[in-house]
């Protein structure tokens, strides 16, 4: 593991799992030997985490940890399942040909991912931005990828409980049903329940955090 990119992904999801903890500090000469590069690319790293806020540059501390809560998680994902709500109801009304080409396409993407987490997380991710594109609104798009960014490592981990993928899959299918049907409040409704981590899922998300941080 060696590029820039595994070294986010590699780090994102030991933030989400606790084996870096809230107020750790992340060592940039540490970083580096453990990951066998020079320490730009670590810098560079810890610029990205920063940038979406899972960690914190401070001064004469370097880069330390973030430290998100569950009410502060719950937040997170309300907005962000009002913003693809916004993006699926536009989307629904400003559709074109290529754009719809592009959801259902990413859409099968995810199918054929079904048994390999990693695969189908990736190909996830890619279909909620193909949504994003439909809406034809920039600014709108901007503040999604970021906070979808910001998620990253939370989601991914929502994708390891039992029976989520094939769950995820099937809203997929009605999500896509809905944006080339040009129903925009029922593919809003769908994008929205898809995304949202409420109730039972919610305390699945954080039980799931607490097994592997205790671990």
């Amino acid at each position: 593991m060696n590029t820039k990119a595994d070294m986010i992904d590699c780090i994102e999801q030991e933030i989400a799992t606790g084996q870096f903890r809230p107020g750790d500090r992340l060592d940039e000469m540490s970083l580096a030997r453990r990951f066998g590069v020079s320490r730009t690319p670590v810098r560079e790293a810890l610029y990205y985490l920063a940038s979406v806020g899972l960690i914190e540059l401070r001064p004469r501390r370097g880069a330390i940890i973030s430290d998100v809560g569950p009410d502060q998680l719950f937040a997170m994902f309300e907005v962000m399942a009002e913003l693809e709500a916004i993006c699926a109801r536009l989307g629904s009304r400003r559709l074109t040909l290529d754009i719809r080409s592009q959801i259902i396409a990413c859409h099968e993407a995810c199918g054929e991912a079904l048994h390999d987490p990693d695969a189908y997380y990736e190909k996830n991710e890619v279909f909620h931005q193909a949504i994003y594109s439909a809406s034809g609104n920039a600014f709108l798009m901007e503040q999604c990828v970021k906070l979808q960014k910001r998620l990253r490592p939370y989601r991914r981990l929502q994708l390891q409980v039992i029976n989520r993928i094939g769950d995820s899959f099937s809203e997929h299918e009605r999500i896509v049903a809905m944006i080339v049907a040009g129903n925009g409040e029922a593919a809003a409704t769908e994008i929205r329940n898809h995304v949202a981590v409420q109730g039972e899922r919610f305390s699945d998300l954080i039980s799931g955090l607490n097994r592997l941080r205790a671990a």
